[in-house]
């Protein structure tokens, strides 16, 4: 006998943190290896949200467990949908982007691996210069303030 994970128990029974005054998106830690440089999170994008202008400055693999991920370029256009489903890597350094998710919205679970000097994003402003860094410290203050439990 097969079992269906409910997807709206899924979303429900995850706490959802905001970022900040950062619209359009929440967060749940689920790991930090400070050593190794890893990070694991859930982003739950709203519907036909989109995030701020930033760049990567780790590895990062995502995996799109519900909805649609949008990914857009510096000035706005769709540059990719990714469906349910969709696994995806970008090296470190890539062209900035925003994210967001379609018309249903998004979770979409990320996997981060190593650092720019401790940095995991550039948070940019739309002329492209870097107003705010996001660090692997930094998440891992986001974890413990969640008592270092996923989900929670």
């Amino acid at each position: 006998m097969s079992h269906s994970p409910n997807r709206n128990a899924f979303t429900h029974d995850i706490a959802w943190h905001p970022l900040g005054d950062f619209p359009h998106f929440q967060y749940n830690v689920l790991a930090v290896d400070l050593e190794r440089e890893i990070t694991d999170f859930l982003i739950r994008y709203e519907p036909n949200g989109r995030i701020f202008l930033h760049r990567h400055r780790s590895d990062t693999h995502t995996l799109v467990i519900q909805g649609e991920h949008r990914v857009f370029e510096p000035d706005g256009a769709l540059k990719e949908i990714r469906p349910t489903g969709s696994y995806t890597t970008a090296t470190a350094d890539a062209p900035p982007h925003s994210e967001g998710g379609g018309a249903d919205g998004a979770i979409v679970a990320y996997s981060t691996r190593g650092s720019a000097d401790g940095v995991l994003f550039d948070v940019m402003d739309e002329a492209g210069s870097v107003v705010a860094q996001l660090s692997l410290a930094d998440v891992a203050g986001l974890f413990d303030a969640q008592g270092r439990v996923p989900g929670r």
